[in-house]
């Protein structure tokens, strides 16, 4: 667990810093880690949050990305209607109807569908060839480039727990340091209080030997 610092707290928020992880053993025995989650879950069944820790934050816009097609397809599937069946009307070629053979436009348009049909398989064929022939080359490029992405998202990992290791090496440093403070202290103040008890137990004797003197 991380050792808040208290200097970057005002005076008001300044908090007592009183765990520190790699110098407790406490956390090992059953009874003492059984005791604390007791603790916690009465703590966890008595706070109720009086205080909204995102109203700084501005309202949540979950449509600022969709466009007017996610929209449509949005509303569709609320709605549960099916998907609209893909139309292949664009890639037929039909005559001039019954009522309309003997009409010059009507033929002219159907020349006309002919024609642009004719040239979008033109240019299909043409992307066919230019992938053919250049396709390869930019896949091996999108790989290259793609690799190097990889590498560098590789590089930041590792940089970033390299950080974190050294932030916890720091962590344990610290509170090794303290913890070996605490432990001396511990100890004086142990061997006060034993030595506070001796004289207590020394001048009781002193007292009951002149009570008895006096008598």
């Amino acid at each position: 667990m991380p050792i808040p610092s208290t200097n970057n707290f005002t005076p008001s928020e300044r908090i007592l810093v009183d765990d520190l992880p790699y110098v407790d053993q406490e956390y090992g025995d059953p009874v003492l880690r059984e005791a604390a989650l007791a603790l916690v879950d009465e703590e966890t069944r008595r706070y109720r949050p009086t205080k909204n820790y995102l109203e700084h934050l501005p309202p949540l816009e979950l449509s600022s990305f969709e466009t007017p097609l996610m929209k449509t397809e949005f509303e569709r599937l609320s709605q549960k209607k099916p998907m609209d069946v893909l139309s292949m009307k664009r890639y037929e070629l039909p005559p001039p109807s019954a009522g309309r053979l003997n009409d010059l436009q009507a033929w002219i348009e159907c020349v006309d569908n002919s024609m642009a049909q004719l040239e979008h398989q033109t240019t299909r064929i043409l992307n066919l060839e230019l992938m053919s022939e250049y396709g390869c080359e930019s896949w091996r490029i999108y790989n290259t480039v793609l690799s190097q992405m990889i590498s560098q998202s590789q590089k930041q990992l590792q940089e970033l727990k390299k950080q974190i290791q050294d932030v916890n090496w720091a962590r344990k440093k610290d509170q090794t340091e303290v913890g070996d403070k605490i432990k001396h202290l511990e100890a004086t103040w142990f061997g006060l209080i034993t030595k506070n008890y001796e004289i207590e137990l020394a001048c009781a004797e002193i007292e009951r030997q002149l009570a008895s003197l006096n008598e």
